[in-house]
Protein backbone atom coordinates (compact mmCIF):
# COMPACT_ATOMS: atom_id res chain seq x y z
CA UNK A 1 0.00 0.00 0.00
CA UNK A 2 1.49 3.25 -0.68
CA UNK A 3 2.51 5.42 2.02
CA UNK A 4 -0.47 8.32 2.48
CA UNK A 5 0.51 11.97 3.36
CA UNK A 6 -1.50 14.04 5.44
CA UNK A 7 -1.15 16.98 8.27
CA UNK A 8 -0.82 14.41 11.52
CA UNK A 9 -3.45 15.55 14.67
CA UNK A 10 -1.18 18.01 16.78
CA UNK A 11 -1.46 18.26 20.76
CA UNK A 12 -4.37 20.07 21.29
CA UNK A 13 -6.12 20.23 18.32
CA UNK A 14 -9.48 19.11 17.81
CA UNK A 15 -10.13 17.76 14.23
CA UNK A 16 -13.57 16.07 12.65
CA UNK A 17 -13.13 13.87 10.74
CA UNK A 18 -15.65 12.51 8.48
CA UNK A 19 -16.85 10.85 4.87
CA UNK A 20 -19.39 13.55 3.54
CA UNK A 21 -21.72 12.76 0.77
CA UNK A 22 -22.84 15.40 -1.87
CA UNK A 23 -26.22 15.72 0.73
CA UNK A 24 -24.02 16.34 3.58
CA UNK A 25 -25.29 12.79 4.63
CA UNK A 26 -22.77 10.92 7.14
CA UNK A 27 -25.21 8.34 8.22
CA UNK A 28 -28.08 5.90 7.08
CA UNK A 29 -29.80 3.39 9.89
CA UNK A 30 -27.15 3.26 12.12
CA UNK A 31 -24.42 3.31 9.95
CA UNK A 32 -22.03 4.33 7.66
CA UNK A 33 -23.56 4.56 3.93
CA UNK A 34 -20.25 4.56 2.11
CA UNK A 35 -16.78 3.24 2.72
CA UNK A 36 -13.46 3.41 0.65
CA UNK A 37 -10.41 0.68 2.10
CA UNK A 38 -8.04 3.99 1.40
CA UNK A 39 -10.05 6.22 3.44
CA UNK A 40 -10.43 3.75 6.19
CA UNK A 41 -6.32 3.14 5.68
CA UNK A 42 -5.94 7.45 6.34
CA UNK A 43 -8.18 7.24 9.05
CA UNK A 44 -6.26 5.00 10.75
CA UNK A 45 -3.25 6.48 10.33
CA UNK A 46 -4.66 10.09 10.97
CA UNK A 47 -6.30 9.15 14.17
CA UNK A 48 -4.06 6.36 15.59
CA UNK A 49 -2.49 7.69 19.47
CA UNK A 50 -4.94 10.36 19.62
CA UNK A 51 -8.23 10.93 21.24
CA UNK A 52 -11.66 10.15 19.53
CA UNK A 53 -14.93 11.63 20.72
CA UNK A 54 -17.88 10.29 19.36
CA UNK A 55 -21.43 9.62 20.66
CA UNK A 56 -23.14 6.49 21.64
CA UNK A 57 -24.63 5.86 18.44
CA UNK A 58 -21.63 6.13 16.50
CA UNK A 59 -19.80 4.00 19.23
CA UNK A 60 -22.62 0.99 18.70
CA UNK A 61 -21.62 1.58 15.10
CA UNK A 62 -18.48 0.59 15.45
CA UNK A 63 -19.17 -2.12 18.18
CA UNK A 64 -15.56 -1.56 19.96
CA UNK A 65 -12.87 0.78 21.10
CA UNK A 66 -10.73 1.33 18.28
CA UNK A 67 -7.37 0.21 18.56
CA UNK A 68 -4.60 2.26 19.31
CA UNK A 69 -6.69 5.76 20.61
CA UNK A 70 -8.14 6.78 23.58
CA UNK A 71 -12.27 6.71 23.68
CA UNK A 72 -14.42 8.87 25.13
CA UNK A 73 -18.18 8.50 24.46
CA UNK A 74 -20.67 11.12 24.89
CA UNK A 75 -24.19 9.80 25.77
CA UNK A 76 -27.40 11.16 28.04
CA UNK A 77 -28.01 7.53 28.98
CA UNK A 78 -26.46 7.11 32.77
CA UNK A 79 -27.58 3.35 32.15
CA UNK A 80 -25.20 2.67 29.08
CA UNK A 81 -21.95 0.82 29.60
CA UNK A 82 -19.31 0.40 26.79
CA UNK A 83 -19.00 -3.40 24.69
CA UNK A 84 -17.09 -5.26 22.39
CA UNK A 85 -13.10 -5.48 22.47
CA UNK A 86 -11.48 -2.52 24.82
CA UNK A 87 -14.95 -1.67 26.55
CA UNK A 88 -12.51 -1.44 29.54
CA UNK A 89 -10.80 1.69 28.51
CA UNK A 90 -13.64 3.74 27.29
CA UNK A 91 -14.22 6.41 28.85
CA UNK A 92 -18.47 7.57 29.27
CA UNK A 93 -19.58 11.34 29.92
CA UNK A 94 -22.55 13.26 29.72
CA UNK A 95 -21.55 16.36 27.18
CA UNK A 96 -18.96 17.63 25.02
CA UNK A 97 -17.51 20.03 27.58
CA UNK A 98 -16.51 17.05 30.30
CA UNK A 99 -15.23 15.02 27.21
CA UNK A 100 -12.80 17.65 26.06
CA UNK A 101 -11.57 17.92 29.54
CA UNK A 102 -10.89 14.41 30.30
CA UNK A 103 -8.96 15.13 26.98
CA UNK A 104 -6.94 17.65 28.02
CA UNK A 105 -6.38 16.33 31.62
CA UNK A 106 -5.89 12.71 30.77
CA UNK A 107 -3.83 12.87 27.78
CA UNK A 108 -2.80 16.46 27.23
CA UNK A 109 -0.05 15.56 24.44
CA UNK A 110 -2.67 13.84 22.22
CA UNK A 111 -4.76 15.69 20.10
CA UNK A 112 -8.55 15.23 19.81
CA UNK A 113 -10.57 13.50 17.16
CA UNK A 114 -14.36 14.23 16.61
CA UNK A 115 -16.11 10.98 14.86
CA UNK A 116 -20.01 11.89 15.11
CA UNK A 117 -22.54 11.78 14.90
CA UNK A 118 -24.14 14.72 13.03
CA UNK A 119 -25.24 16.12 17.03
CA UNK A 120 -21.47 15.38 18.48
CA UNK A 121 -20.11 17.27 15.36
CA UNK A 122 -22.40 20.45 15.81
CA UNK A 123 -21.67 20.62 19.32
CA UNK A 124 -18.08 20.30 18.86
CA UNK A 125 -18.19 22.34 15.71
CA UNK A 126 -17.11 25.69 17.68
CA UNK A 127 -13.83 24.08 19.21
CA UNK A 128 -13.11 22.37 16.08
CA UNK A 129 -9.67 23.80 14.48
CA UNK A 130 -9.85 21.56 11.27
CA UNK A 131 -11.77 19.88 8.90
CA UNK A 132 -10.74 16.41 7.62
CA UNK A 133 -13.18 15.69 5.06
CA UNK A 134 -13.87 13.02 2.61
CA UNK A 135 -16.11 14.55 -0.32
CA UNK A 136 -17.90 11.55 -2.08
CA UNK A 137 -19.81 12.96 -5.21
CA UNK A 138 -22.72 10.62 -4.39
CA UNK A 139 -26.36 10.66 -3.12
CA UNK A 140 -27.58 8.17 -1.37
CA UNK A 141 -30.23 8.13 1.05
CA UNK A 142 -29.52 8.86 4.75
CA UNK A 143 -30.67 9.91 8.32
CA UNK A 144 -27.59 11.78 9.53
CA UNK A 145 -25.99 15.01 7.69
CA UNK A 146 -22.77 17.22 8.68
CA UNK A 147 -23.37 20.64 10.17
CA UNK A 148 -22.31 23.19 6.79
CA UNK A 149 -19.46 23.88 6.24
CA UNK A 150 -19.26 27.66 6.50
CA UNK A 151 -17.05 29.76 4.14
CA UNK A 152 -17.05 32.79 6.73
CA UNK A 153 -15.87 30.45 9.31
CA UNK A 154 -12.97 27.98 7.61
CA UNK A 155 -11.07 28.16 4.55
CA UNK A 156 -9.98 24.65 2.63
CA UNK A 157 -6.33 24.21 2.15
CA UNK A 158 -5.49 21.37 0.96
CA UNK A 159 -7.84 18.98 -2.00
CA UNK A 160 -6.00 15.07 -2.90
CA UNK A 161 -8.25 13.73 -5.39
CA UNK A 162 -8.34 9.62 -5.03
CA UNK A 163 -10.52 7.07 -6.69
CA UNK A 164 -14.32 8.16 -6.46
CA UNK A 165 -13.59 10.52 -3.52
CA UNK A 166 -11.70 13.48 -2.89
CA UNK A 167 -9.69 14.14 0.51
CA UNK A 168 -10.66 17.76 2.01
CA UNK A 169 -8.77 19.75 4.79
CA UNK A 170 -10.41 23.03 6.30
CA UNK A 171 -8.54 25.39 8.57
CA UNK A 172 -10.89 27.81 10.78
CA UNK A 173 -10.27 30.92 9.61
CA UNK A 174 -11.92 33.04 12.86
CA UNK A 175 -12.46 30.98 16.31
CA UNK A 176 -15.73 32.23 17.75
CA UNK A 177 -15.82 29.39 20.22
CA UNK A 178 -14.57 29.59 24.02
CA UNK A 179 -10.76 29.03 24.31
CA UNK A 180 -9.86 25.65 23.56
CA UNK A 181 -7.35 24.37 24.57
CA UNK A 182 -6.58 26.42 27.64
CA UNK A 183 -2.94 27.38 28.06
CA UNK A 184 -0.88 27.24 31.19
Amino acid sequence: MEELSFTPIGPGEVVAIAAVLTDGVIGADGDQPWSDPADFARFKQLTRGHVMIMGRRTYDAIGRALPGRHTIVLTRDSGWRAHGKGAEAVRVVDGLDAALALAATTWPESGIGILGGGEVYRLAMPVTTRLEITEVPLRLPGDVTFPEIDPQQWREVDRRPSDGFSWVTYRRVAVDGPDWPATT
